[in-house]
């Protein structure tokens, strides 16, 4: 078996971490050639003295001399070069030596290194959702054209992926597909009276019921705005038109998704609420090896539940829809909005029901362009990034 060596871009985060845990129960098939972080530079230094990877990228020079620091034992030469930069991430993520690239880096930090993997005809394994909710015909269209393979990582798209004939060829009527639906666990104010998310603080919206996630994504799954960018994705990875995808709440997080037919089959995929299992799929497709997850215990876990979305309690869901369905730049404004308006929960400076209403405020503010090159999906993100943050300022919010 021939060893592969695997780029992770966003080492140090969740799904960073659960795919070293991947790597490290299968060393005969794996290993690593870099390592990526954002600012946690103890955590990156821990992880590159357990994989050893010949390159390590941070954000700046400052923090790539404090890795050398850590990294440095007296009288033996450091294994690991140290990097910084965008320019660095570009560099690993299309390097020769590595011919698997994890892309989980968060927000559109990643989409760069994401489409430069993708131009090298790397196998992808995708995480990081905005490099295909801000960019997704660039994406697919350098996908297609240096021959990468791109698989999904978020569970959900992960268990449409299994879910679907093994000779699908991203043409969903040839396969007899009817339709994909997504499920979402609905967070933790599923329930929580609609008067009250007013109220909501940071910390009571980053405890997630099921999953263990950064605190951005934990705020995105709060205000659903994951499964509207979720949404977006499913319909650039599987050639679905927006009406072709469903969403429904399912609190267990059991069932992750499921593909209907047009004979009136549904598959779907369970399992434990574990990226774990979504990670090793995608990292040894088409072959299946063992993740760490325990197996699923149906009779524990008892009953599973479904419930229709509730448009009212997650307009998120629906600024999504409008944003793949009128096209071009228009999901770009919508994500740059959105990490501008959860930023700004975090750090105090809005309400939890307030994020909504921003991104709205900034969809209807800005007109979406073709979106047809990086640099013009990099302008629009840019503008509703000021756009977002104005508004913030002048408390021009309801």
């Amino acid at each position: 078996m021939t060893r592969q060596l695997l780029t992770l871009l966003g080492a140090t985060g969740t799904i960073g971490c659960n795919t070293l845990e991947v790597v490290a129960l299968h060393p005969e098939r794996y290993g690593v050639f870099a390592l990526t972080a954002h600012r946690n530079v103890e955590k990156l230094a821990q992880q590159c003295r357990r994989f050893a990877p010949r390159v390590a990228v941070v954000d700046h020079a400052a923090d790539a001399e404090r890795l050398r620091l850590l990294l440095t034992v007296p009288g033996t030469p450091l294994e690991t070069e140290i990097l910084y930069g965008p320019d660095a991430l570009c560099q690993v993520a299309a390097a020769p030596e590595a011919a698997i690239v994890m892309a989980a880096i968060v927000g559109a930090a990643g989409l760069a290194p994401t489409l430069a993997a993708a131009r090298a005809g790397k196998r992808i394994l995708l995480a990081n959702k905005e490099a295909l909710v801000m960019s997704g015909a660039l994406l697919m269209d350098a996908v297609r054209a240096s021959g990468a393979a791109l698989l999904p990582v978020d569970s959900e798209h992960n268990a449409v992926f299994q879910s679907l004939p093994h000779h699908y060829s991203r043409q969903l009527a040839i396969a007899g597909v009817s339709r994909i639906t997504l499920t979402a666990s609905g967070g933790p104010f599923l329930h929580r009276a609609l008067s009250d998310l007013a109220r909501v603080t940071p910390e009571e919206a980053c405890k997630h019921p099921n999953w263990v996630m950064g605190r951005k994504i934990s705020v995105d799954s709060a205000t659903m705005m994951n499964k509207g960018l979720e949404l977006i994705e499913a319909c650039w990875l599987f050639e679905a038109q927006p009406e072709q995808v469903d969403i429904v709440i399912h609190p267990e997080s059991i069932v992750h998704s499921m593909v209907a037919y047009v004979d009136g089959s549904v598959i779907a995929q369970l399992g434990c609420p574990d990226m774990r299992t979504p990670i090793a799929y995608a990292l040894a497709f088409p072959e299946r090896i063992a993740s760490g997850v325990p197996a699923l215990d149906l009779p524990a876990v008892g009953a599973l539940h479904f419930q229709a979305l509730d448009l009212q309690r997650f307009p998120a869901v629906s600024l999504a829809y409008r944003a793949i369905r009128t096209g071009g730049t228009a999901p770009a404004i919508l994500n740059a909005a959105n990490e501008v308006a959860v930023a700004a929960f975090l750090e105090g400076h809005m309400r939890f029901d307030q994020i909504p209403a921003l991104i709205a405020r900034v969809m209807d503010a800005l007109s979406p362009e073709p979106g047809d090159t990086l640099a013009g999906v990099l302008e629009a993100d840019a503008r509703s990034r000021a756009c977002a943050a104005a508004l913030i300022r002048e408390q021009a919010l309801p």
